[in-house]
Order: C-alpha cells, then structure tokens, then sequence
C-alpha cells in the first residue's frame, strides 16, 4: 500500500512537470490571480479524474488474464516512458474567461477535461492496475499532481524558469521505462 502510495506520488510529479495541465495552472495563476479557488479546483478534478482512472485501472486487473496483464502493463509503461519524451505546449490548453463558472468552476472543469487521455490519467490506469490498490493509487497520484501544480500557481512562470523541464521529462521516462522492464520481467509482481 505504501509502495502505491509512494511510486504514484513520484511518478505523477515527475510526469506532471511541464505537462499540459501543469502549463494550464500557469495560464489560470496568470490570468485569474486567485490561487486558492484554482488549486481547490486543480484538486477536485483530479480527485474525480483520477479514481475513476485508477477504478478502470483495478477492473482490468481482475478481468485480464495476468499473464496477458503483465505484457500489457510492461508494454504500456515503455509506451509512456516514449511519451514522456514528447513535451506539450502552451498553446493546446489556453481558454477563454471564466464567464458563470467561477474561477474554481473554470479550473475544476478545464482540467478534468485536459486530464482526459493525458499521460498521468494513463499512468495512474495503469498504476491501480499495476498494484490493485485503488486508494493508494489515488491518493499518490492526486498528491503527485499537487505538488506539480501548486507551485506553478503560487509561483507562476517563476517556477517553471528554475526547472530544467526537459531533464524532469528524461528522468520521469526512465522510470517509467524501469517500471515497464520490471514488470514485463515479473518482478515485485
């Protein structure tokens, strides 16, 4: 339970960093300039996004052969690792004003729909799957996304000047890519 806590955890940070949704926490700090009502927003989604990420993540792993679940896991973190290679951009997550929404409606619902299909809603699919432990999972990849993103909205573009976000990107594939080797060679299974 504390190994799924704690690898979601540093997965999802190190994946997060400069990452689409971390860059729309930058646009919301800068445009809104109300960091609560963002990071509570920031928090909800991902809470909402990531349990039901981790649930399909922990369904698979009781309905896929675990011999069949091992390759596709191993397979899947390689895939992700290459991913994370590809860095996203500025200009895929800015949005318009916050109109009815509020600042926390607007951020809440800009990233539960930009986590959709994003490399840490896959990642944490994977994790519950990988560990079959829902909770856990949750909770390390919320928290990884947090300490992500609260910077990036306390700080702003500050934060991300002192981050050599292509060297988090490297190091973040790597572990995905040792967590795919690992699995695919069954250990820790």
């Amino acid at each position: 339970m504390l190994e799924a806590f704690a690898v979601s955890a540093g997965v999802v940070a190190l994946g997060e960093i400069g990452d689409k949704t971390q860059l729309l926490a930058l646009l919301l700090a800068a445009r809104f300039r109300r960091p609560v009502p963002i990071i509570l927003g920031i928090l909800v989604a991902t809470l909402l996004n990531h349990a039901a990420a981790a649930a399909l993540g922990t369904w698979l792993t009781h309905a896929v052969d675990p011999r069949w679940m091992r390759w596709i896991l191993g397979a899947s973190f390689l895939a992700v690792a290459a991913w994370m290679l590809v860095p996203d951009h500025a200009e895929e997550v800015e949005g318009r004003g916050s109109g009815r929404l509020g600042v926390f409606g607007v951020t809440a619902l800009a990233f539960f729909l930009a986590e959709m299909g994003d490399k840490t809603q896959i990642a944490t699919v994977m994790l519950a799957a990988r560990f079959d432990a829902l909770v856990p999972v949750v909770a390390g990849t919320t928290l990884g996304m947090m300490i992500a993103d609260v910077p990036a909205v306390l700080l702003g573009e500050r934060a991300v000047k002192f981050v050599p976000v292509a060297w988090v990107h490297r190091i973040a594939a790597g572990v995905f890519a040792l967590i795919g080797v690992l699995v695919l060679a069954g250990v820790g299974g």
